[in-house]
């Protein structure tokens, strides 16, 4: 059954094939996809001739039926399709207002979308600051610690809590590097930078106060965590601090007395500069480092640094010294060299001896100022002789005096009395004496030839001081002044010259000088060094042309030269 139903199915299909290629200019091709015209086609096919015959009168009826029943549903339905019409163009009216309005709506929504989007941008910025003010509001108390850091930190700083300081400003470092971008944390920071500039200026202010050594270890370690520094520029600065209180302590001392002003510097500086050395130990190292340093730096001596300051104050000190030396200490020569050597001595455990560089300095202010009492000596002697006449007759109190006071050690040097009897020369040889007082309390042996030269240049000038009286009163001297005089020239040559001989023995003994300096045994005549020969002979021949005769054999001899016991130890 079922094949038979699809074997007729298909005969249907060919029929309607066939009838609608038999009718193909009979119709229109859109005809050909109305199922109604194919089952027209279907029923027209199954219809005999007669059938077919009476086909266009049944058409025509039933056209006509229609039409009739047209005009019947027309008319009935007049009202009805007045009011479809009034309708229709009621739509098409409105159709038209629609159609204006979408256009005009086209146009106005592109505007309206942009509007659309800046009120949506507008409504999210305005969403995410209320967000950010709610979450603001939520972190107030930590946003105002974070607004305060400056605040606290110059609180910090001005009431020296330098810990706490030194931690806000780490963390203000770690802010910028997170937040470097905000307004805000720069101001932070900007305001932060310069209570940390105060604190580093405060920290270099301790370290040029009185700071024991505690102190200077804390400031250090406080400017090593600032990290503003290196090592070697962290060292200058503790010197240069160090040095700028040291400067201001020696410049509180007085100056008006040159010993006082020497001896509390020499005092200052052993106390002080040694604190600063044992600080600068014990907190800086003078080990090499092990690490190299980076890429690009030199490598400093950090050694030499310390060195060179200590040089530095060494020779501040020495120039102080002599300075103070030349503005002259009067006879506590020995009291300075002593603390001086004691100073220098201290130094020696800090490896900084200078006590080789106070020799020479000592040496030179005792040469100078046994060379200033000669001289004045040979001045006052000059306005000695200017005053003194041979009119009077000498005291007789030098010859009155016994050679050797009782009481007195063999051994002891006494000055000739004799010279009493001639007032100019017994002055000469006391302010020479003082010269040699002043000279023993500092008295290297390295003077000794510089003494010796000192006094003969005195005893040149005194003899020709001599001689100048002798041509000025010349003309009119009589016998007995002739007399005097020689005796005078006597008392010159055979007293004074060989007792400041004897002094300068004891001052400078042969035989230590010979051991020291690598002498032999021989010494030098002082009226030779002094006088010279001809000088010598020259008052010989004063004396002798005064007094008539020769000289006397203990003042010269024949050819003019001194006696044998004027000698001193000395070098040539």
């Amino acid at each position: 059954i079922g094949n038979a139903h699809t074997v007729m199915a298909a005969v249907d299909v060919e029929d309607e094939s066939l009838l609608a290629s038999m009718f193909r200019d009979s119709f229109p091709d859109t005809w050909r996809d109305n199922p109604d015209f194919a089952a027209y086609l279907s029923e027209l096919s199954a219809c005999g001739v007669e059938e077919l015959s009476r086909e266009p009168e049944r058409l025509a009826e039933e056209r006509a039926q229609i039409l009739e029943q047209t005009r019947e549903l027309a008319f009935s339905n007049y009202q009805t399709f007045i009011r479809t019409a009034d309708c229709t163009e009621l739509i098409y009216r409105d159709f038209g207002r629609v159609e204006a309005r979408v256009s005009s709506l086209l146009e106005k929504l592109p505007r309206f979308g942009e509007r659309c989007r800046s009120f949506m941008k507008e409504a999210e910025e305005i969403a995410a600051s209320r967000r950010m003010n709610s979450l603001t509001l939520n972190r107030h108390t930590e946003i105002l610690e974070v607004l305060e850091i400056p605040q606290l930190m110059d609180t910090c700083v001005r009431n020296a809590y330098y810990e706490e300081a030194l931690e806000l400003a780490a963390y203000v470092k770690r802010l910028e590097r997170k937040h470097a971008s905000l307004h805000v944390i720069q101001g932070i920071v900007r305001e932060v930078r310069q209570s940390t500039q105060l604190m580093l200026s405060q920290l270099l202010q301790q370290l040029r106060s009185n700071s024991q050594l505690p102190v200077c270890l804390r400031v250090i370690g406080y400017l090593r965590r600032m990290d503003v520094f290196t090592e070697a520029e962290l060292r200058v600065k503790f010197l240069q601090a160090r040095s700028s209180w040291l400067r201001s302590v020696l410049t509180a001392i007085p100056d008006d007395d040159p010993y006082v002003h020497v001896t509390k510097t020499i005092e200052a500086c052993r106390v002080h500069l040694f604190d600063i050395i044992t600080q600068y130990r014990a907190i800086f190292s003078d080990e090499d480092p092990l690490a190299p340093p980076p890429a690009g730096q030199t490598a400093v001596n950090e050694a030499a640094i310390f060195h060179g300051w200590v040089v530095q104050k060494v020779a501040e000190f020495l120039e102080t010294l002599e300075r103070d030396l030349q503005r002259g200490v009067g006879g506590r020569l020995d009291s300075l060299l002593g603390q001086c050597m004691y100073f220098g001595l201290s130094f020696s455990r800090v490896g900084a001896d200078f006590r080789g560089q106070l020799a020479p300095m000592f040496q030179r202010v005792a040469a100078d100022t046994f060379r200033c009492a000669v001289q004045e000596a040979v001045d006052k002697f000059q306005e000695d002789m200017n005053m003194y006449t041979l009119i009077a007759l000498p005291s007789v109190l030098g010859r009155a005096i016994p050679p050797t006071a009782p009481g007195v050690q063999p051994g002891t040097l006494q000055p000739p009395m004799v010279l009493l009897d001639f007032p100019p020369l017994a002055c000469f040889l006391n302010s020479i004496l003082s010269a040699f007082n002043d000279l023993r309390l500092c008295c290297p042996l390295g003077l000794a030839h510089d003494v010796t030269l000192c006094l003969q240049d005195a005893a040149h000038m005194v003899t020709h001081q001599i001689l100048g009286f002798h041509r000025a009163e010349a003309a009119a001297i009589s016998s007995r002044e002739a007399e005097l005089f020689s005796q005078f020239c006597s008392a010159y040559a055979d007293d004074l010259l060989p007792f400041l001989n004897r002094c300068l023995q004891l001052l400078f003994p042969p035989a230590q000088l010979a051991l020291v300096l690598g002498e032999d045994s021989r010494v030098l005549r002082l009226t030779e060094l002094a006088t010279g020969d001809l000088a010598k002979a020259a008052v010989a021949q004063v004396v002798e042309q005064v007094s008539g005769s020769n000289p006397a054999p203990s003042s010269v001899d024949a050819s003019g030269r001194p006696d044998s016991h004027a000698s001193v130890g000395g070098t040539e």
